[in-house]
Order: C-alpha cells, then sequence, then structure tokens
C-alpha cells in the first residue's frame, strides 16, 4: 500500500480501513501484487492460514540439541482479497468499488460428494458479511469442487477434494475494514477452525 501521494482520497480512506481491520492470528495476511487491468486503482491481500504446530521436545543438552527442527505446518487454506477502486463509477459494479476474493481448502476426499457443499460455501459468504455489518449489494459468485486422483508411481497418495469460492461484491461505503473482517473470518471457517458461530459446523480438511 505504498506511493500513496497520487492516490485518491476516497481511495485511501478505504486503505486506511484495511490497516485497521482485526483478524485472527491463525492468519498470515500481507500485501502482494494487484491487477493493474481490471481498475484505476487497486490493492490485494494474500492469506494463509496454517494448521498449528507443537514446538519440537528438545535435548536437555548435548548437540542433539541444535539440530531439534520443528515440523513444517501443514496449510489449512490460501486465499486473496482485491479491493477495486474506479472513481467514475461502474455500471457492471454499481458503485465506485468493488471486492473480489478467493478462497482455496482441502478437505477430506469423501466431503466431494456432498451436493449441498457449494452452497454452505456461499451461505457462509453472506453470513460472515452480515455478522460484521459489511453493507453491501451487487454480490455474485462461483464455488467448485476439485477431485485430485493420483497414478502410476503416486498412486499410494490419497484422493483429495479442494473447494474453492470466487466472490464479488459491491461495498455500500468506501470504509471497506469490516468487509476485510468478515472475509479473514471466512478463510479461518474453511480452514476447519473454531470458534464458528451456533448451528454452524466446519469444514474438516485433510489431514497426512
Amino acid at each position: 500500500m505504498g506511493g500513496e501521494a497520487q492516490l485518491p482520497a476516497e481511495f485511501l480512506d478505504a486503505l486506511a480501513g484495511l490497516r485497521k481491520a482485526a483478524r485472527r492470528s491463525e492468519i498470515r495476511l500481507e500485501e502482494v501484487p494487484a491487477p493493474s487491468r481490471l481498475a484505476p486503482f487497486a490493492v490485494a491481500l494474500g492469506a494463509e492460514v496454517f494448521e498449528a504446530t507443537p514446538a519440537p521436545l528438545l535435548p536437555v543438552h548435548g548437540p542433539a540439541r541444535n539440530l531439534a527442527v520443528a515440523p513444517d505446518p501443514e496449510e489449512l487454506a490460501t486465499g486473496r482479497f482485491i479491493l477495486l477502486h474506479d472513481p467514475a463509477g461502474s455500471d457492471v459494479w454499481n458503485g465506485r468499488f468493488r471486492v473480489v476474493t478467493y478462497i482455496r481448502a482441502q478437505l477430506e476426499a469423501d466431503m466431494g460428494n456432498d451436493a449441498l457443499l457449494g452452497s454452505v460455501a456461499w451461505t457462509w459468504l453472506v453470513e460472515a458479511l452480515r455478522n460484521h455489518g459489511a453493507r453491501h449489494h451487487s454480490a455474485g459468485g462461483t464455488a467448485t469442487r476439485i477431485l485430485s486422483e493420483s497414478y502410476g508411481t503416486l498412486e499410494d497418495r490419497p484422493d483429495t477434494i479442494d473447494i474453492e469460492l470466487r466472490a464479488s461484491w459491491t461495498p455500500d461505503t468506501s470504509d471497506v475494514r469490516r468487509h476485510l473482517e468478515a472475509w479473514t473470518d471466512m478463510v479461518c471457517t474453511f480452514a476447519g477452525l473454531p470458534p464458528l458461530p451456533v448451528g454452524v459446523a466446519s469444514l474438516p480438511h485433510r489431514r497426512s
């Protein structure tokens, strides 16, 4: 979010809101290159959620203590949050801002047979925005299930299912802090991390 001297005031307000957004400790959030052809101004944030791993048991003394290495954490979910801004407004967006998002998480293979998986993922997004008071309109998106099967020398690998949700919506104002907070909660929900709203089950992610 650097190089802001020539940015419109409304977009600067939006960037300030993104910086103030609260997020859970399990999620890693950082700025990534934004697309340059979708709007005159844009900012993009990448998110990753990793499973917490216990610290390695260290020997009390001796050379082995310096060789103890913690295992690499398993990635539970990943995503991208893009904020677009056109000061002239867009008839397609029905506004001057547009949020474009992507979330992907790996699940247990048998979850791929659940015909309601996509609609559940979309419902989570709608509820997350509502719960955070992120007022918006003109929302749309797609949910995709991806089956990965291995053969030949890789046939011992278990089948996996990935769920992808691509969604976009138009914020009612330039105050987009609540929109980012809702989305980061959504990424954690995809990762199967509690706490969740009462009555909502987490997606069981794959464990090796």
